[in-house]
């Protein structure tokens, strides 16, 4: 990620892209554009070609979403263009759709992690450098939808459905082990079991592993 990684916004909302710009301005990051409409978005993605977006869903001038489908075309044309994009509400079909070219540089938080500076400017940080960000709440409907019959969820424990969540989350194994106090060790050997279970090829690269785990939540 460059020193000042140029980003361009799209938040229809004047005093929330005001309020984005002035945060990522004050965390190094370089605002080339703040735009207000999806084909604003589209010329901006265009002209400047940015180390990374924070793109709204829901734009005009269709104020369905707009955002997201232009983002998505962008990345299309441009494959790993790295793209942030926040929401009001849980979608799970808008996290299966940025996961389906499983090239990386992507996220889809809520609105409301914004309001937390540094959980945001980590997550917007992470997207740049090409890795996997998705919000928890949207990690935990992926995980806990759909009924006990066909859930193919159901063949893991307890303690794997935890270590499921964090590592679909990013978490290393070192945080995972933090998080649910036990050993690397037992991370990794539950790890082993939850890709054998749900036949994911294992990865030691974190990001790939995550993507991995939400490809196949996301399919469910």
């Amino acid at each position: 990620m460059p020193a000042r990684p140029r980003t361009v916004i799209a938040e229809d909302q004047y005093l929330l892209r005001d309020g984005l710009t002035h945060l990522l301005m004050a965390h190094g990051f370089d605002v080339v554009a703040a735009v207000g409409s999806g084909p604003e978005l589209e010329a901006a993605l265009r002209e400047h070609r940015p180390d990374v977006s924070i793109v709204d869903v829901r734009m005009p001038p269709t104020n369905t979403d707009e955002g997201m489908q232009v983002a998505l075309a962008a990345r299309r044309e441009h494959p790993g263009l790295p793209i942030l994009l926040l929401s009001q509400h849980v979608e799970q079909l808008y996290a299966r759709e940025l996961l389906a070219d499983g090239t990386g540089a992507i996220g889809y938080l809520l609105k409301d992690r914004v309001f937390n500076a540094e959980q945001f400017i980590d997550s917007v940080r992470r997207v740049a450098d090409g890795g996997t960000v998705m919000d928890p709440e949207v990690i935990a409907k992926l995980v806990g939808g759909g009924s006990a019959a066909d859930d193919p969820l159901g063949v893991l424990t307890p303690r794997e459905l935890d270590v499921l969540g964090a590592m679909a989350e990013g978490c290393s194994n070192a945080a995972i082990a933090a998080r649910l106090f036990f050993s690397e060790g037992a991370v990794a050997k539950h790890t082993a079991s939850i890709f054998a279970k749900l036949g994911i090829v294992a990865s030691d690269d974190t990001n790939r592993r995550v993507l991995a785990v939400l490809a196949y939540l996301g399919g469910r």
